[in-house]
């Protein structure tokens, strides 16, 4: 008599989800210790429609690129720091996942967004896998938002979920809090794995798409910053947000980074106060704060997020250090962007760095990626090493490249225009750039060469000091 097949095991990494078919101490995929766990393949990742019964296809239409190619249904919130990101509300039908630090205000941003939304006559959903309904009433009398009417419910079961929000009209929006909290009956491990999250957001996605209704996942972030659990959720979603904040800081930035319906380069910004989050309609006064005119080693940069405009002060402190490697600190930009630009003014300008410690600080806690902070980098680096406060009216835009040139870069007039609406007189920006019909009353410092941005600071520092300090 022939014994029973064994069943087939495997193993899954719980960090990035990758199948291994013997347990190991270290995933060859992401290199994290001790996170493979065992899981039955008839129930894992790998198990899904390979295991199936196989079955006859139907033939599905093939279409042209040419057609009907009208803008997807939209369902504004009615916070336009949220809209702004989502590309002007949320979908029909789309899937959003929402991460960020814990604490950091998640739940408190869409209990208000559903509370603006359920007020406006659109029916919302709110399902907690982490708290129960008497805390969000307690969080929504709070932030005076009772009277809204969102239906709570407090559950993890997948199946129950879909089952109540099928048994009636599909709401416009439905708020998972949390992905990481449910569990299905569908695949064999424990809430939180990695097969767990992929089955119970591939369940929830799929009524979405079925029902025309949004939903809206909150994912819990690693030690890393990154959602937490396989990557391939942030594949499946339509939309992956992050909510981001320093715990010294009371304001918050929503920013996405995956949107299919609209720019991944938009960011919102909300104030944290005791009544909840508060739209910050002009975060340039948020991010420039009180600014000493006679303090050396501070730039205005004028940037873009998105379609924004937005002044930040880069701050920097250049000191001589005895210590044989100098330390480079930065806080809010690229640590290998910044070691381009003191290679640049090394090289170039004449500046000496090599025997100083320096220490790169975006004020207000936020986070730059453009190039375009080259030039303002570059200027608060120098006028901290010749210890020459530079002009209290100035802003500064551009990239600089590995050869000491300085690049112009886009949206030009509309950083002028945002400069010159705060109070600023003067931009020095790069040689040749098209300022379109920007503020006449602005006055244009172009600049072909980063020395001589290093030459009008050494100027103001002592007269014509030399550079080379």
């Amino acid at each position: 008599m022939r014994s029973a097949a064994r069943a087939k095991v495997q193993f899954v990494c719980q960090s990035c989800g990758a199948v291994s078919a013997r347990w190991q101490g270290r995933c060859d995929e992401c290199g994290e210790w001790n996170s493979l766990v065992e899981e039955s393949g008839a129930s894992g990742v790998g198990a899904g429609p390979g295991r199936a019964t196989r079955r006859s296809g139907r033939i599905i239409t093939l279409e042209g690129l040419v057609g009907d190619a009208s803008e997807a249904p939209r369902i504004r919130t009615g916070i336009a720091e949220f809209d702004r990101v989502t590309g002007g509300g949320l979908v029909r039908g789309s899937a959003l996942l929402v991460g960020g630090d814990p604490g950091i205000g998640k739940s408190t941003l869409l209990i208000q967004a559903a509370g603006a939304l359920a007020a406006a006559g659109r029916p919302v959903v709110y399902v907690s896998g982490e708290e129960a309904t008497a805390q969000i009433r307690l969080r929504a009398a709070r932030l005076g938002i009772a009277d809204a009417p969102v239906r709570l419910a407090a559950e993890t079961h997948v199946e129950d979920i879909l089952a109540t929000l099928e048994d009636e009209a599909p709401p416009a929006l439905v708020i998972i809090d949390s992905i990481q909290t449910l569990w299905t009956e569908r695949v064999d491990s424990a809430p939180g794995t990695v097969t767990q999250v992929r089955a119970a957001a591939q369940a929830l996605i799929r009524y979405a798409k079925q029902s025309g209704a949004a939903v809206v996942f909150v994912g819990h972030v690693t030690k890393d910053g990154q959602i937490a659990g396989p990557r391939v959720v942030e594949h499946m979603v339509d939309g992956v947000l992050y909510f981001e904040g320093e715990g010294g800081h009371h304001f918050r930035i929503l920013r996405a980074v995956k949107n299919r319906f609209g720019p991944t380069d938009e960011i919102g910004v909300f104030e944290m106060t005791g009544a909840g989050l508060r739209e910050v309609a002009n975060p340039s006064e948020l991010f420039l704060g009180e600014r000493n005119a006679n303090t050396a080693g501070a730039a205005v940069f004028a940037g873009m997020e998105g379609t924004r405009p937005v002044l930040v002060e880069i701050q920097a402190l250049v000191a001589p250090t005895t210590l044989g490697t100098p330390r480079r600190a930065v806080i809010g930009w690229d640590q290998g962007r910044l070691a381009m630009i003191l290679a640049v003014l090394e090289a170039h300008c004449r500046v000496r760095l090599g025997d100083c410690d320096v220490y790169l600080n975006v004020a207000g806690g936020l986070r730059i990626g453009e190039p375009a902070a080259d030039l303002a980098v570059a200027a608060a680096l120098v006028s901290s090493r010749l210890n020459a406060p530079l002009p209290v009216d100035s802003v500064y835009f551009g990239e600089v490249s590995l050869s000491g040139a300085i690049r112009p870069v886009a949206h030009a007039p509309i950083r002028l225009k945002e400069a010159h609406k705060l109070g600023f007189g003067r931009a020095v920006m790069p040689d040749g750039t098209a300022t379109g019909d920007a503020e006449p009353a602005m006055t244009a410092k172009p600049m072909a060469e980063l020395a001589d941005l290093v030459a009008a600071v050494a100027t103001t520092a002592g007269n014509g000091s030399n550079p080379d300090h």
